[in-house]
């Protein structure tokens, strides 16, 4: 039997396609190393027989015997562990840090996939294993879901090693610090997390290395490591103040303290003869703080031609095919009416809506939208959403989003960044 070496403190993951071997592998480790085990697999595993538990969703009214709650199978859980009151102090640190007080008095069989993992982890920790194997944790999750499990393993880490079974690159969490690779039974050798992305995964557009702003005694960024490769779809969130800003001022070559640290932005490393425009012309940038300074009264055709220039106003004369292409991006936004109309004149919403088509206009390889949808009403609200996951889930669309309101994400949102004033988490 092959033995996978994972050392304590490391996060690892094992990665193969179908049928390639590692669930067995996983498995096996999970029995020699003492290591609590889940698999996901089948939602309601090890209750029974799946079928029964269907029903008992669907017909939960109508049993004679009421089944049991959530809470009522964890504190039977703790009081048959080998430390029951350790178990049961266990069990109340884990309702705070999962949230899971509201899933207590809930029926098992009427849990959420969600709510169902945030049980099956709960109830796995209860014991205190040092090393967890999680099979397939993400399979059958939306987006929303899959963040916030990835928060809760990340909560985790610090006490915790974990090992997760995954079929897909694109589904390894960046609090992993190793991956093993498995083909035809047979796991390769360890490499670190890093290693593997660069010979599987697409290139990476943003590349951040203990990247440090400040602002007189103030730190801003404080060693931020962050890595946004081709076709990822990142949230960036943060109270007012954490930074937001000023991170997005190095990517958009606007910060000329981007030159002291070591930033890739599309591969190349800032500082090497890059012009700002060669770092603009991939980029359309929408925010608040552009919406504010765009003081230009020209016609909306003419804002949102301008796209293509990277230039606040019309400066040059277009071509009929320019001039024809932001029309189109005005049609899809809603607006194909306000070609003629003063930019200044137009209300705020409809401002908003010109500068997203000009960010659109020139279809770049990584969308920065800072607060798209401010200002708009809900019918408006819900039409740019829908566009946004169109043109930025396309194959090869990089996006990275700001807002306040998560509602306001798109569904291929699939990363999310988080800066604080005293922390900064990616995930």
């Amino acid at each position: 039997m092959e033995t996978l070496d994972i050392r304590k403190g490391e996060q690892v993951a094992l990665v193969g396609g179908n049928a390639s071997g590692k669930s067995r592998l996983a498995a096996a480790f999970a029995g020699q190393a003492g290591a609590k085990y889940i698999t996901f697999r089948d939602s309601y595993g090890g209750y029974g027989d799946r079928n029964f538990f269907m029903q008992q969703r669907w017909n939960l009214f109508t049993l004679e015997d009421d089944p049991p709650s959530a809470g009522e199978q964890l504190r039977k859980e703790a009081a048959r562990s080998a430390d029951p009151e350790a178990a049961l102090r266990r069990l109340d640190a884990l309702t705070a840090l999962f949230g899971l007080a509201p899933v207590l008095d809930k029926h098992l069989v009427t849990l959420s996939s969600g709510e169902l993992r945030k049980f099956q982890l709960t109830r796995a920790l209860l014991g205190g294993p040092s090393v967890l194997v999680i099979d397939n944790p993400y399979i059958g999750l939306d987006p929303g879901a899959r963040r916030l499990l990835t928060d809760l393993l990340a909560s985790l880490t610090p006490t915790t090693t974990l090992v997760l079974v995954l079929s897909r690159a694109a589904e390894i969490p960046s609090f992993i610090t190793h991956v093993i690779p498995v083909r035809e039974g047979t796991a390769e050798e360890k490499v670190p997390l890093e290693t593997y992305l660069e010979q599987v995964c697409p290139p990476a557009v943003i590349r951040m290395r203990d990247v440090t702003i400040r602002f007189g005694e103030r730190v801003v960024l404080d060693r931020l490591n962050w890595t946004v490769r081709r076709g990822e779809h990142w949230a960036l969130t943060g109270a007012n103040g954490s930074g937001k800003s000023t991170l997005l001022s190095l990517i958009c070559a606007d910060n000329p303290q981007a030159y002291a640290c070591d930033i890739e932005l599309f591969g190349r490393p800032r500082g090497t003869g890059e012009t700002i425009w060669d770092i603009k012309r991939n980029i359309g940038f929408v925010s608040p703080e552009l919406h504010r300074a765009f003081q230009v009264d020209a016609p909306a055709l003419d804002i949102v031609t301008s796209g293509l220039f990277d230039t606040e106003g019309l400066y040059r004369h277009p071509t009929e095919g320019q001039r024809a292409t932001a029309r189109r991006w005005m049609e899809e936004f809603g607006i194909g009416d306000l070609t003629e109309r003063p930019f200044l004149r137009l209300s705020s919403g409809q401002q908003r809506l010109c500068l997203v088509a000009r960010a659109f206009v020139k279809d770049p390889p990584l969308y920065i939208l800072d607060e798209p949808l401010h200002g708009l009403d809900e019918d408006r609200r819900r039409h740019v959403k829908g566009l946004l996951d169109r043109f930025c889930g396309a194959p090869g669309k990089t996006l990275l989003m700001v807002t306040h309101f998560p509602e306001e994400y798109p569904a291929c949102i699939d990363h999310s960044l988080t800066l604080q004033a005293d922390a900064r988490q990616v995930k």
